[in-house]
């Protein structure tokens, strides 16, 4: 079972000005940006999004710069070091969010980070390099090899870096289980994998990538 993107275009347009679908288009990031942002950074955009999870967004991103500056510019190689006096004097720290099992991930999603980029000259080149006509399989690898990326949460932080990928929001899961092709969110390796054929599918009919493809379809109930 499958989508047609003249029906789901034809359902936005009817809720949404031409204009204010293209504002809500997410930016899709080229392949050479992915790959030149540093592991540095891509250690501190993993964290921000884990911080993010339950919270509001402005707070977390308002005090960003002071985690920069707490955890050494989310260096992986010093954030893997960090032990738990390090963690109680950063618990002390009122310029932070001061979440003990959040700031915990750090050293993990560290390491994750780290291994990657050693075993493909880059953690950007290993994310650049991941199919997008596969990427649930990177969600599953950064939900098993990270921490606090289960869920949703690799995709947010795909979607966040501008790696082309869908999200699995409330809207879009309406459309797919109003179409029959689930039941309810996905989470099985199966169900998933059924999502993935359906917008591959969509990506075919429109040449659209997945990030719009994902938007248009949360348009076109007319909630989003």
């Amino acid at each position: 079972m499958t989508l047609s993107f003249a029906n789901l275009q034809r359902d936005a347009l009817a809720h949404h000005h031409q204009d204010d679908i293209a504002d809500r288009l997410p930016l899709v990031a080229s392949r050479d940006a992915l790959i030149h942002r540093s592991d540095a950074d891509w250690l501190s955009l993993i964290s921000r999004r884990v911080f993010r999870a339950g919270m509001k967004h402005s707070v977390i991103d308002a005090r960003w710069p002071a985690f920069e500056e707490a955890f050494w510019g989310f260096d992986p190689r010093a954030c893997q070091l960090i032990d738990d006096d390090r963690f109680e004097q950063l618990m002390q720290d009122e310029r932070l969010i001061r979440h003990w099992g959040k700031m915990k991930t750090i050293p993990v999603n560290a390491l994750m980070v780290q291994q990657r980029s050693k075993s493909h000259g880059g953690f950007g080149r290993f994310i650049a390099d991941w199919p997008e006509d596969d990427i649930v399989g990177l969600w599953q690898v950064l939900s098993k090899e990270g921490v606090h990326l289960g869920g949703d949460g690799a995709s947010r932080l795909l979607r966040m870096a501008g790696k082309d990928t869908f999200v699995l929001s409330g809207d879009v899961v309406r459309v797919l289980t109003n179409a029959g092709i689930v039941a309810r969110k996905p989470t099985a390796k199966r169900d998933l994998r059924l999502v993935q054929e359906v917008f591959n599918d969509l990506a075919e009919q429109s040449g659209w990538p997945l990030s719009h493809l994902s938007m248009l379809m949360a348009l076109s109930t007319g909630d989003a």
